[in-house]
């Protein structure tokens, strides 16, 4: 066989190669992705939220849509799913892409920004209240959305884990508040083992 025959084959080996390495890197991709929402899975969460915990600026935000079975029994689950893309789609565009946005699953997801400013607290507020606006296309559909959050730099020494947990806590003592914003204590953590305080349900 020549030798542009050979060189020939490689090049077009090599072409196969990198369409396939393309496709199989644009599967990966979409498979880390919740297909309702676009934004990370709760693998794909963990992963680059760990990454973005080495910053000692990040903040840790959890957030529950309230009332959400109620607006999937009252207006359907369409109403909902079009709630659950709105909300995602507004805490993704508020982390901004020096952060992560992720849905753990179900009506709850979690985000970890940077805050260089600290400004978190005004910015989480305004969040709760953008969260709380009606979508457009769901024009009747009235709910709020709360926020737990903290600090990476209160408890340098605790995980992504223990820092999801506390901001659990929070957004459970937030479901009681005006404001639907709470940030953690720096006490001692009250949260179960699983992240969930004792009588709290997905539907509050």
């Amino acid at each position: 066989m020549s030798t542009v025959a050979l060189t020939l084959i490689a090049a077009l080996w090599a072409a196969g190669w990198a369409v396939q390495t393309v496709w199989m890197s644009r599967r990966l991709r979409t498979a880390r992705r919740d297909p309702l929402t676009g934004l990370w899975t709760r693998d794909a969460f963990t992963r680059q939220a760990r990454r973005l915990l080495r910053n000692r600026h990040a903040v840790v935000v959890l957030a529950d849509v309230d009332r959400f079975k109620q607006v999937n029994d009252t207006h359907g689950h369409a109403a909902g799913d079009t709630l659950l893309a709105a909300t995602a789609a507004r805490l993704a565009h508020a982390v901004g892409r020096s952060g992560v946005a992720g849905r753990l699953g179900g009506d709850e997801f979690a985000a970890v920004l940077i805050d260089r400013d600290g400004t978190a607290a005004d910015q989480l507020a305004v969040l709760g209240r953008i969260l709380a606006r009606p979508v457009e296309t769901a024009p009747d559909v009235h709910t709020s959305v709360s926020l737990g959050w903290v600090r990476r730099a209160d408890h340098p020494d605790e995980g992504l884990s223990a820092l999801l947990r506390r901001a659990d806590e929070a957004m459970y003592a937030a479901k009681r508040t005006p404001s639907n914003v709470r940030r953690a204590a720096l006490g001692r953590l009250l949260a179960s083992v699983t992240g969930r305080r004792p009588g709290r349900r997905n539907t509050a």
